[in-house]
């Protein structure tokens, strides 16, 4: 019968901590780029311009079919030989941590656009009309106006999004990077496969508490959201 120490899943949550900062670090550097990716995704998408259109809807539809661990061994292992064969530059050398925000943005820019397009799509075009009437520039309308309410609405995907993201940087321990996931490996690997069951649960609550606090920040922003708009 396979031991369980539960006390060993506290005195190791300390040391899988140890790899938080580089998880977040990396968590924090796909979500402003692919956020950014996102946006420009989804403005094509819903531009009258059909070859921008039909380029990032087809975008869109390989990478969100594309599962995580495919495409981390795609540019950790194919990016460098890509590069060294078109530009001449050696690229391996370069950490992991980098390789791992290329895949994680790709496949987040990919996801988030939908998440822009659908809540854009949702306002009703009035609103657009309305503030053309009242002098202001397509621009200002869609800042001021349209903005804040496709955030609004856009809030809760945003955050299960960023959740999904969060595990699926869990993945690129499997090309060595040392992440929450990679540290609770060594850990079992330092003690000789020992207490596996008990690290992966203490892997598996660190990845409970930040998706709590994530989960926890977005209720909070869309309680003040509300409350303004109330």
């Amino acid at each position: 019968m396979v031991s369980y120490e539960p006390s060993r899943v506290i005195r190791v949550i300390p040391e899988i901590l140890s790899a938080l900062p580089l998880t977040l670090w990396i968590l924090v550097m796909t979500v402003l780029l692919g956020s950014l990716l996102g946006f420009l995704l989804a403005y094509a998408q819903i531009s009258r311009e059909a070859s921008f259109s039909k380029i990032a809807k087809g975008y869109v539809f390989i990478l969100r079919c594309t599962p995580p661990i495919v495409l981390i061994f795609l540019v950790f292992y194919g990016l460098p030989r890509f590069i060294e064969w078109w530009l001449g530059i050696d690229v391996n050398g370069w950490s992991r941590a980098v390789f791992v925000i290329l895949a994680m943005t790709l496949l987040f820019g990919a996801s988030i656009s939908e998440v822009f397009k659908s809540s854009y799509q949702a306002l009703p075009k009035e609103q657009l009309e309305a503030g053309l009437s009242i002098g202001l520039t397509e621009y200002q309308t869609f800042i001021r106006i349209l903005l804040p309410q496709a955030f609004r609405i856009a809030l809760p995907n945003i955050v299960t999004a960023i959740i999904n993201l969060l595990k699926d940087i869990a993945l690129a321990y499997t090309i060595g990077l040392v992440d929450l996931m990679g540290e609770g490996n060594l850990i079992i690997s330092r003690n000789m496969g020992n207490y596996s069951l008990e690290t992966y649960t203490a892997v598996a609550i660190v990845y409970w508490v930040l998706a709590f606090f994530l989960s926890f920040i977005s209720h909070v922003t869309e309680n003040e959201l509300n409350t303004e708009k109330g």
